[in-house]
């Protein structure tokens, strides 16, 4: 049962706004909404280049100057607890979209201390001010969405993989951390009845993406007349799932909240629940690959003549990676109606315009 949250004229804090998702997020939330506040937080950190992040932060500015909605950006960690208790007791958000932490399955491998630092000290931040939000009988968060991952799968072997499965077995310690946000959330809606609604992303893509993402780098390397190396000698499917998808499932899940319950024994049942974001279409890589290249070509990021055989390299599977991810969305269509539907000629044509439009005869 979902408890049904207007998003207007409400204060909405959305960590990692200047992040790929969140920027987008924030950009419809602009657009959509009829008044209110919008407190982006995020710490613009150089994981990837961090002029991207600026750009997308423009464009948010962009919209907020002919938005009725107030936009506020903070810059800072939310592992900085000290901050995140300010911005909780200065704007006292009514719902909160945590997507800020460190992302990268194989960033992980050789920068643990990052990831331990953001998603698990971060998150535990996020939870707590959440928590205190209600003191003194204040109305308080009336819902907390964040972001989870398909990672959380692991080497899972059942297909499409399904909310039901167990996820016990994580096969890098950035999935691993997103395991504990779910832990951690479900342990705070049971002791403290915070609606928590948690989203697994499966493979995102689109318009100034995270660049360390496959299909950005591919692009790059190919641009600068690299080799790409093709993973698992290109047996791998993804269920890959285009920004605008992505962003029209957190916006739906922001609005129906977990209800607040009580069991049979009288205590809270616990107002916490899980939902894929995904395509529900996996996608050979190959595949994705020739479509990527065509859509290059279209858009003159690649001229006519490209010798695309000679710049792929197949290669074994890289640590941390999975062969398949392929999401069951049956939960989300059931209870917010939505199932992502942009296919991936669609994206990757959207993907290799801006491409262009953005770096043009730049240096990438």
């Amino acid at each position: 049962m979902k408890q049904p949250i207007d998003v207007n004229n409400k204060t909405i804090l959305v960590t990692g706004s200047p992040g790929f998702i969140g920027a987008n997020l924030v950009i419809r939330l602009l657009k959509e909404m009829s008044g209110g506040t919008i407190i982006s937080l995020d710490n613009l950190n150089d994981y990837y280049d961090p002029k991207l992040k600026e750009y997308r932060l423009r464009l948010i500015e962009k919209e907020a100057a002919v938005s009725p909605v107030q936009h506020t950006f903070i810059q800072g960690s939310i592992a900085d607890k000290a901050l995140v208790d300010h911005v909780f007791a200065e704007y006292r958000p009514s719902i909160v979209v945590n997507l800020a932490a460190q992302a990268g399955v194989r960033y992980s491998i050789d920068h643990p201390d990052v990831y331990i630092e953001s998603n698990i000290i971060g998150f535990y931040n996020i939870l707590e001010a959440c928590r205190h939000s209600y003191d003194g009988g204040a109305s308080g968060v009336e819902h907390l969405v964040y972001a989870s991952s398909s990672s959380v799968y692991g080497g899972n072997r059942k297909v499409p993989f399904s909310t039901d499965d167990k996820v016990d077995n994580p096969v890098s310690l950035y999935a691993a951390t997103k395991k504990s946000n779910e832990l951690l959330a479900h342990a705070y809606a049971k002791l403290y009845n915070i609606p928590c609604t948690g989203l697994r992303f499966f493979t995102v893509y689109g318009p100034a993406g995270r660049p360390d993402m496959f299909y950005f780098s591919a692009t790059q390397k190919l641009v600068r007349g690299e080799t790409i190396k093709i993973f698992n000698y290109g047996n791998c499917k993804r269920d890959f799932t285009y920004i605008d998808d992505i962003v029209e499932g957190v916006y739906r899940v922001m609005q129906g909240a977990p209800a607040k319950e009580k069991g049979e024994d009288g205590l809270p049942i616990p107002p916490y629940a899980v939902y894929n974001i995904g395509g529900g279409q996996p996608e050979n890589l190959l595949d994705y690959i020739s479509t990527l290249q065509e859509e290059l070509v279209s858009a003159s990021v690649l001229p006519e003549d490209y010798d695309f055989a000679g710049h792929r390299q197949l290669v074994g599977m890289q640590p941390g990676d999975v062969p398949v991810t392929y999401a069951d969305a049956e939960a989300l269509e059931r209870d917010y109606g939505f199932t992502p539907k942009i296919d991936i000629r669609k994206g990757l044509r959207q993907f290799a315009q801006w491409y262009k439009d953005y770096y043009g005869g730049m240096e990438t």
